[in-house]
């Protein structure tokens, strides 16, 4: 079956992406992966890079029918009222500003919201929540989640709740995944609760206690995993996309 009639029409997801300079020019940069993926799940992205407005995040969400926040640079660790710590990376402030705000007019509206990797992560921020800036440094008995391990490479387990909607996503209470992050969940927001951890503690999954909401944010990066053996990764995709399928 082609992808064009896989497609349905009507099903969008405003994908946040972010800015990179390429000599002299400054240009919009997001891995194909997550297209791939959403298309495969019967899903037409629409990217979105970061923005100076605001409050186009309303004009965003009134065009698409679901959130997908994607991974990339660090958080700025101002937003939960920390000081940078020595070894935390590449930050966006335009970004996150424009993440944010999509978050937060994502749960006003009820929209379906999927967060990957840097996406738990500013979900967390948005709803009031803070963040381990570095894990080697801050949590020394962690292992190490970003080893240089292939973005295909499933590296360690985790555990999901069995009762939470992202155990319904995949299929499964327990799997592995890839990993390639520094930085992770740490006070997990008011309105979020955990869904699922690696075995030395780290957050993998959260989401929205809000039934009404779906919104779900994963620690890996399921986008690279589509073609894998197990179905656990697309799974999640699905379960996005039969939430904007139900969208009344």
């Amino acid at each position: 079956m082609s992808l064009a009639r896989k497609v349905r029409p009507g099903l969008t997801v405003a994908v946040t992406a972010t800015t990179r300079q390429d000599d002299d020019s400054r240009r919009v940069r997001l891995a194909a992966s997550y297209v791939e993926a959403l298309e495969n799940a019967g899903l037409v992205p629409l990217i979105v890079p970061p923005l100076s407005d605001t409050h186009a995040a309303a004009a965003i969400l009134d065009a698409v029918d679901g959130l997908l926040l994607t991974g990339g640079e660090d958080v700025n660790p101002a937003l939960f009222g920390e000081e940078p710590h020595p070894r935390l990376k590449t930050v966006n402030d335009q970004r996150d500003v424009t993440e944010i705000a999509l978050i937060l007019e994502a749960q006003r509206r009820k929209t379906p919201t999927l967060g990957i990797c840097r996406g738990i992560q500013v979900i967390n921020v948005a709803l009031g929540g803070s963040l381990i800036q570095d894990i080697p440094a801050q949590s020394p008995a962690a292992r190490d989640h970003d080893d240089g391990s292939g973005r295909q490479t499933r590296t360690h387990e985790i555990t999901l709740d069995p009762a939470s909607r992202m155990a319904a996503a995949i299929g499964a209470t327990k799997c592995k995944v890839n990993s390639l992050h520094h930085q992770s969940v740490k006070e997990v927001a008011p309105g979020l609760h955990v869904t699922a951890r690696s075995p030395d503690g780290i957050v993998e999954g959260v989401e929205a206690d809000d039934r009404d909401w779906w919104a779900l944010g994963v620690q890996w990066h399921p986008e690279e995993m589509t073609d894998s053996p197990e179905a656990w990764d697309r799974g999640l995709f699905r379960a996005f996309a039969d939430q904007l399928k139900a969208k009344p």
